[in-house]
């Protein structure tokens, strides 16, 4: 996604590649749509403070799909309310792409010198070093779900703000949030379903009550 406005998305039970919300350059008006192929991943890139959607640009741009998790800000200015888009895990972009693609935007210091890898400090390989961050499909498949109708209630959280009740998965069946597929916790004194994302945090939704969770 890349998306630049408060547009919410229909939810699906399952988000399917047709269903994605398209990744959209500012500049230039290009678009990229989502679609699987065996030689792409999902690559976590970090993004120096302020040019996540600069990077998206240059990245949609050249025909890599990018997705950045947005929520939407309310903030009253000289009495007046005014609306926008925040990003909801700072300095972070997510691109579908392949490995010497991601390389290469990586090692492009004179047009991405604020892009670097954002590393899996859980796993290594070769000479003992941390290898780049990928999200396996099916976990970033229910992080968009869970983040793509830019809701303000919307928390990135670690799991000590977690009070989970059970282990079980759940489904959400109605509601802004239908079929986001998660955990049931109490957050900031609320229920709601909580979603992983490897190696970086959980990601909160709104408050869902009881009657839209169905036990997976």
């Amino acid at each position: 996604m890349t998306t630049r406005s408060s547009e919410t998305y229909p939810p699906s039970v399952r988000l399917a590649p047709d269903t994605f919300p398209e990744a959209k350059s500012s500049k230039t008006g290009a678009v990229v749509r989502y679609a699987p192929e065996p030689d792409k991943k999902w690559y976590v890139f970090r993004v120096s403070y302020g040019r996540g959607d600069k990077a998206s640009d240059f990245l949609v741009e050249d025909g890599t799909y990018t997705y950045i998790a947005k929520k939407l800000v309310e903030k009253y200015v000289g009495g007046k309310r005014r609306r926008y888009l925040q990003t909801l895990i700072p300095n972070l972009l997510f691109a579908y792409t392949t490995d010497k693609k991601a390389k290469e935007y990586v090692s492009d210091r004179s047009a991405l010198s604020y892009l670097s890898f954002y590393y899996d400090h859980f796993a290594l390989v070769g000479e003992m070093k941390n290898p780049p961050l990928t999200v396996p499909d099916e976990e970033m498949n229910r992080f968009i779900r869970a983040t793509c109708n830019m809701n303000k209630h919307l928390l990135f959280v670690q799991p000590s703000q977690c009070h989970f009740k059970g282990g079980n998965q759940v489904r959400v069946i109605d509601g802004p949030f239908a079929g986001v597929e998660g955990r049931v916790a109490r957050v900031a004194g609320q229920q709601r379903v909580v979603v992983s994302l490897s190696s970086i945090g959980l990601i909160s939704t709104a408050y869902i009550p009881t009657a839209f969770i169905q036990k997976i």
